[in-house]
């Protein structure tokens, strides 16, 4: 009889375990999804910027590109710290402690003004800062123009983050994909109109577009605010309650977490901006098919960059709840689903390798073959890049999860410089691979950079580790 039962416990556990899998899986769709969406939409307002300033010229389109880099280098450090507002209100959630959530949501608030007010004054010296890096004289007063209107909008764009991490650690990320969806033809209504003067409004050009940019960001601010103030389920949390009290030990705990998040983004962002200095090396036609491509990954990385989101708040709830297996399942089947969904991508940037680059060039441009057929060769290149892309960033939001950033970040230090870079140069040049070497090398920077974060999060996860939650200590 024991050992009848023994049999019946055992079979009965299989499907048990394949329920709890399931369900895991079903979660992290339905949490990432609108995310992926919200990070498209983002693009979206990107990409018609920049069609709409090209009709400008070929000097404002530079100068953009050169004004949004700059802007770029300090939103990152902001985006960094604001992105651990997701796991410790998450952690909140789980544990069913809805003040820790609100304080989580302050301090981020609180930490984008006194980074952001620094930063922001920086931006006003972008002229200055090109021409001491040697860019041209004109391109970089123009440059300088579009930073001063557009360097408002980062306070704005960080509030917002902040927002969406609140939401989504709740479980409701819906209402920040509708705010971005709404603000996309909202974006490109008043770039049009205040960059070439249409609607009775004044022409502006650069400062036109800069001016829209933070306009929206502000809209979009506020629209989250008055969602996360009035509207079921966020009301109940308060957010704005006490929002003068400062709250120093949360605040260092956030900037604990936050700031290796940070400089992991910057050393990642300085790895492709490297190889962009790689290709205009090699010429032309390389630098445009390398873009290409790159603008390629960059749209189908919103999904695991949007499942990676997903991770950290499901493994954040898990935490929360101090559940060592559903923190370890949430981890993986976020990571799998990621591999798998870009896996399916792969296929089909394989299969339409020669189509993509005309969706960006044409057949009218000068050189357009060559760069069509060189940057075909580097979408088929790009097939473990783009699976190996996906695994680190979910993988990294898995461990951020376990408020685990200081680990990544030395992974990052050591895979995207000393390994990526330093082999891409070498395939690239002395062994003579040209454009293709230099995916090669930081093809295999991030694939050692997703093996060592996987690695860790199931070291980490498979010995039971549960990082300290207010009112509890670590343990593991």
């Amino acid at each position: 009889m024991t050992i009848s039962n023994t049999h019946i416990a055992a079979g009965a556990a299989v499907p048990r375990i394949k329920g709890l899998w399931r369900a895991e899986f079903i979660g992290t769709v339905k949490l990432a999804l609108p995310i992926a969406l919200t990070q498209l939409g983002q693009i979206a307002m990107m990409t018609s910027d920049l069609v709409l300033i090209g009709h400008l010229g070929d000097n404002a389109i530079a100068a953009a590109a050169l004004g949004q880099t700059v802007l770029f280098v300090g939103f990152m450090l902001g985006m960094g710290l604001v992105s651990a507002v997701a796991p410790l209100a998450a952690q909140a959630f789980g544990a069913r402690e809805p003040r820790m959530v609100r304080r989580a949501l302050r301090v981020g608030l609180w930490a984008s003004v006194m980074l952001g007010v620094p930063l922001m004054a920086f931006q006003y010296s972008g002229e200055t800062v090109l021409i001491a890096l040697g860019q041209n004289t004109e391109t970089a007063r123009l440059a300088g123009q579009y930073l001063i209107p557009l360097s408002w909008s980062m306070l704005p764009a960080w509030w917002f983050i902040a927002l969406r991490g609140f939401m989504s650690a709740v479980n409701r990320p819906e209402p920040a994909m509708w705010i971005t969806l709404a603000a996309i033809p909202l974006n490109a209504l008043l770039a049009y109109a205040l960059i070439y003067g249409d609607f009775g409004l004044p022409r502006l050009e650069l400062w036109g577009a800069g001016i829209a940019t933070t306009l929206v960001n502000i809209a979009m601010c506020a629209a989250g605010f008055w969602i996360s103030y009035t509207q079921r389920p966020f009301k109940k949390f308060r957010v704005l309650n006490r929002f003068w009290r400062a709250d120093w030990v949360l605040l260092w705990r956030l900037l604990t977490i936050g700031a290796p998040i940070s400089a992991a983004f910057l050393l990642e962002y300085g790895l492709f901006a490297s190889a962009a200095i790689l290709m205009g090396w090699i010429g032309t036609s390389a630098l445009a098919a390398h873009q290409i491509a790159l603008q390629t990954a960059a749209i189908l990385f919103m999904v695991p960059f949007g499942i990676s989101m997903a991770a950290t708040v499901r493994v954040g709830h898990a935490v929360g709840r101090n559940d060592s297996a559903d923190t370890r399942r949430a981890g993986f089947a976020a990571i799998g689903l990621g591999a798998t969904f870009m896996a399916v991508m792969v296929l089909m940037i394989i299969a339409f390798r020669h189509v993509i680059p005309l969706l960006f060039l044409g057949t009218q441009t000068a050189d357009a073959g060559a760069t069509v057929a060189l940057a075909a060769t580097l979408l088929a290149f790009g097939a473990t890049f783009f699976i190996v892309d996906g695994v680190q960033t979910i993988a990294a939001g898995a461990l951020r999860g376990l408020n685990d950033t200081r680990i990544p970040l030395l992974f990052s230090a050591v895979s995207f410089w000393p390994v990526g870079f330093t082999a891409s140069y070498t395939l690239a040049f002395p062994a003579g691979f040209g454009a293709i070497g230099v995916w090669m090398g930081f093809t295999l920077g991030l694939t050692l950079y997703a093996v060592l974060l996987v690695w860790r999060f199931n070291a980490l996860t498979r010995r039971g580790y549960m990082p300290a939650v207010p009112g509890r200590p670590a343990h593991g």
